[in-house]
């Protein structure tokens, strides 16, 4: 057995977002289609016999551990496991933005779930692994499965999509966006007609937004900003509930010309969208 992996944690877009209904436990309906990016954070693990426990080699700033969805993540595989398994060291090389919609924390809990069923020989389905990642946070579950997907309930139920593989320049305002405060907003549009399961890259692409950009752009300003800027080159959007947004492109060098064109002092990156994620990739190589 390996005594130490190192796999992807991708980001993810939320090509729209719209918000269809909430329910009566406070969570709000959703219809999304999710793709992930060829980019995103590296997380190693080594398995540590001697020291029995998950340590983080280096804490997240801000972050108690306990509430680092990675040591949640492998704490609930302990859990389940139904046997002692060796202690495990972690190590993460961050390069996804806190509070940026680009789903880092849920992909982080992912990749440790899938890294350490590989690793502790568990033998857990991805079904099984996918219905803990959702006790953990809603789009964890799309991580696990690692094909791009049309989210609806609260981004859990997912049918595989096929979005074209575009590239994208996304951008990360000088901002931290609370999802819970976005989500509690009385001007949030609540009531978006559902549609059925289809590609949302068909048909006219202005059907499709995302519900929490009006929201978001009233509170931060940083966003309007971007938005209005990157508009400027084709259709611009938020991802989740911020504060990323992107512009889609059709080759890496359209995308590149735009990107090195920004205002100074703006951060972000040019990725490609996947429609298999970098994880499952990895995971076919080592098989």
């Amino acid at each position: 057995m390996s005594q130490s992996i190192t796999l992807p944690s991708p980001a993810k877009l939320n090509l729209f977002l719209h918000i269809v209904g909430k329910r009566p436990d406070g969570y709000h309906e959703l219809q999304t289609l999710f793709q992930f990016l060829d980019y995103g954070d590296d997380i190693t693990f080594t398995l540590t016999p001697e020291h029995p426990g998950i340590r983080l080699r280096e804490p997240v700033d801000g972050v108690p551990d306990d509430d680092n969805l990675i040591v949640r993540a492998a704490r609930a595989l302990t859990d389940i496991a139904g046997r002692p398994v060796p202690g495990a060291s972690i190590h993460i090389t961050k390069r996804l933005p806190m509070g940026g919609g680009l789903g880092g924390g849920s992909s982080n809990a992912a990749t440790t779930l899938v890294a350490l069923n590989h690793l502790w020989q568990l033998n857990l389905s991805e079904d099984e692994l996918a219905d803990i990642g959702l006790k953990l946070g809603a789009d964890v579950p799309v991580f696990v499965r690692g094909h791009a997907a049309f989210g609806e309930g609260i981004g859990e139920i997912l049918t595989p999509a096929n979005p074209p593989e575009d590239w994208f320049v996304v951008l990360k305002p000088d901002c931290e966006i609370n999802t819970g405060k976005i989500f509690s907003e009385q001007g949030l549009t609540r009531g978006t007609p559902k549609m059925k399961i289809a590609p949302a890259f068909e048909g006219d692409a202005s059907r499709y937004r995302n519900d929490c950009e009006d929201v978001v752009c009233e509170l931060y300003p940083e966003v309007q900003k971007g938005l209005k800027w990157l508009s400027q080159f084709g259709p611009a959007r938020l991802t989740g509930t911020g504060a990323c947004i992107f512009g889609r492109f059709p080759t890496e060098s359209a995308a590149r010309i735009i990107w090195e064109s920004k205002p100074s002092g703006i951060k972000g990156f040019v990725a490609k969208g996947v429609n298999i994620s970098p994880l499952h990739q990895k995971l076919t190589e080592l098989k």
